[in-house]
């Protein structure tokens, strides 16, 4: 479609959801659906849930998230079940602030600005419409045009509630324009907008010495107090302050603990009466709802001041931790290179992952369960099954410590390193051990590491370094082997055929001459060996697979290779011992024979076409595999 129809096209649409009328037809729209009338908070969490919820292993996921925040999932499901859910359900939580609290570049003001988005799209819907007295600076709620004594029968003839009460600059239209003929006043529908200032308001600290609390409230237009006579007549006062201008919707307090006291005080009675003082008027309803973001330590600084008890006894604190998820945190890094101005540069498999593991090892803590270290703990978090483990290992560990995931290194400092990886050496093609290199050299320049954690850190680099030795090796080996997930599901089914025989003291039929054998044990030990599973052991550990097998199959599953971590290993280790020699020789030979030479092309062609890497860094990767066996 052409650039100026597109423009014309979406020109049509705003066209087409404009609508205007009289009072008296704002009632009968909702007559046929109530839903304008709700409330903001029951809007935000109307909206998130049309994106729709996925369920899983007694888990919500709630879909409207999962394109920008990675790896949060518990910490939304928590946010969008305490908070939004039931301030929608018209809960007391509703008069509370909801303050996300957590560590720098955790998501917390990508989590705001997802919902003001959200917001601004959801009002372009059907469902999600908003309609406002016409001319009304704060685009206001038609239904507080109803007097208090009439709402109750009202209320429960259209079948909702009606909180709030007419601002003064629509107290004196009513009288001045309409005289008081409430059936007559105009409502016209209004698209929430941060940019056009509906139904979203953003307050960011200043100088508290320059900074006015007009910036929240509003502010008398002193142009026009000759006109008017009066400082108490709404003629004369600008309603275009924050929390003015966020009603019906939402309002962002960014940073908000480093307010000045003042600007915080005017929430006390928005938050608990949904209402707010401003100039000479009596106070002003306000329908919205009040998302605030800070750090830890100034929350712990705020807690600590006896002044602020009022406050804080409105505020509903929601930790927004870093994401603990190798895989989740590989979409970060690819979200914000995405953004960037360098998508063109090849970044080559696993790179991105080798600096997901260090930044995941830096937030995790030690478990005290036995036999776990933060490698096997990691991989449980990132969803992969690790053998003497269960489910309810996992949440153990989950529930360890509350603190986990609110220190370590943030994501803005890995791609902070990865960009100076990137423009330093002109590269065309960043690997694993580039990113590893960058990210080492700068602990050197972190402001606020201490020696102790930086030691810690370099030893995460190490074991990131490992993690990836054994993924380049894996990686060569499976293109050495053609079609290497073929080999090793032929190479499992057999090992299955022969552990039945032996467990069941049955023989196997052989398919070509269709005669009785005894189970294969030359052939079950090569594997076995390759895990270290002795002798005495084995009759032990072919019943443990086959009570597998069998769980399996009451669930309905069928038992595949991978799903069993040691048997995963020893099949992988096997394929590969037969292929050792011939990886080690054909990729550190520095003047291959033509037969070598044609290995080695047609592992790098295969390298490139089904892995995912660029004539460089497949090459440097059989170099740097060959020096890995060589040692």
């Amino acid at each position: 479609m052409d650039i100026f129809e597109r423009i014309a096209s979406y020109r049509a649409e705003s066209d087409r959801l404009a609508w205007s009328g009289t009072f008296r037809e704002y009632i009968e729209l909702l007559k046929k659906d109530p839903a304008p009338a709700m409330t903001a908070h029951a809007r935000v969490y109307d909206m998130i849930e049309s994106y729709g919820i996925e369920e899983s292993s007694g888990r919500k996921k709630y879909k409207f998230f999962e394109q920008e925040i990675f790896g949060l999932d518990r910490a939304v499901e928590k946010l969008v079940e305490e908070y939004f859910h039931s301030a929608a359900r018209r809960l007391d939580v509703r008069k509370r602030i909801l303050l996300l609290m957590g560590p720098v570049s955790g998501g917390k003001s990508t989590l705001v600005t997802l919902l003001k988005r959200g917001l601004e799209k959801y009002s372009r819907t059907e469902r999600g419409a908003v309609y406002a007295i016409a001319g009304c600076p704060m685009h206001e709620e038609p239904l507080h045009l109803i007097p208090l004594e009439l709402r109750p029968d009202i209320e429960k003839e259209l079948g909702v509630r009606i909180e709030g009460n007419l601002c003064p600059s629509c107290q004196m239209r009513l009288k001045t324009e309409y005289n008081g003929d409430i059936e007559s006043v105009m409502v016209e529908r209004v698209l929430i907008s941060e940019e056009g200032r509906t139904g979203i308001g953003t307050f960011s600290p200043s100088d508290p010495k320059s900074q006015d609390i007009a910036d929240l409230t509003g502010s008398i237009d002193f142009s026009t107090i000759t006109e008017y006579g009066s400082e108490s007549d709404p003629r004369a006062y600008r309603f275009d302050g924050e929390l003015n201008k966020a009603n019906r919707g939402l309002m962002e307090f960014q940073e908000m603990l480093k307010c000045d006291e003042k600007f915080l005080w005017n929430l006390l009675s928005l938050t608990q009466e949904g209402n707010f003082k401003a100039g000479r008027f009596a106070l002003i309803s306000a329908d919205e709802l009040i998302v605030a973001h800070t750090n830890e330590s100034e929350y712990k600084a705020f807690i600590a001041n006896k002044k602020n008890e009022a406050l804080q006894s409105r505020m509903i604190v929601m930790p927004i931790p870093y994401n603990l998820r190798v895989t989740d945190e590989e979409k970060i890094y690819e979200k914000l290179i995405g953004q960037s101005d360098m998508k063109h540069i090849h970044i080559a498999p696993h790179a991105l992952r080798s600096a997901a593991i260090f930044s995941i090892l830096t937030r995790l803590k030690e478990t005290k369960k036995q036999g776990m270290d933060l490698i096997k703990k990691m991989r449980m978090y990132d969803g992969e099954e690790i053998e003497g483990y269960k489910e309810a290992d996992l949440k153990e560990m989950q529930n360890e410590y509350l603190e986990e995931g609110m220190s370590g290194v943030d994501p803005r400092y890995v791609i902070n390193r990865i960009s100076s990886a990137l423009i330093k050496q002109n590269l065309q093609c960043i690997n694993a051990l580039d990113m590893l290199r960058g990210i080492k050299d700068g602990l050197d320049q972190h402001p606020s590491i201490t020696k102790e954690e930086r030691e810690r850190y370099l030893n995460f680099i190490s074991a990131a370094r490992k993690e990836y030795d054994e993924l380049a090796k894996k990686e060569v080996q499976k293109a050495f082997v053609y079609s290497f997930e073929e080999s090793a599901k032929t190479l499992f089914e057999n090992y299955l055929d022969n552990i039945e025989a032996f467990c069941n003291w049955t023989k196997i039929r052989d398919p070509l001459t269709d005669e009785e054998m005894d189970p294969d044990e030359r052939l079950m030990r090569s594997i076995e060996e390759q895990i270290g599973v002795s002798e005495n052991a084995k009759k032990a550990f072919r019943e443990e697979i086959m009570i597998r097998i069998s769980a399996y199959s009451r669930k309905g599953k069928k038992f595949e290779y991978h799903n069993h971590e040691r048997l995963r290993e020893a099949i992988e280790k096997k394929l590969f011992a037969d292929l050792k020699d011939i990886v080690k020789i054909t990729t550190s030979t520095k003047t291959p024979d033509a037969v070598q030479l044609k290995r080695i092309n047609e592992v790098s062609s295969r390298l490139i076409d089904e892995h995912g890497y660029c004539p460089v860094c497949a090459n440097e990767l059989l170099r740097y595999v060959g020096s890995l066996l060589n040692r």
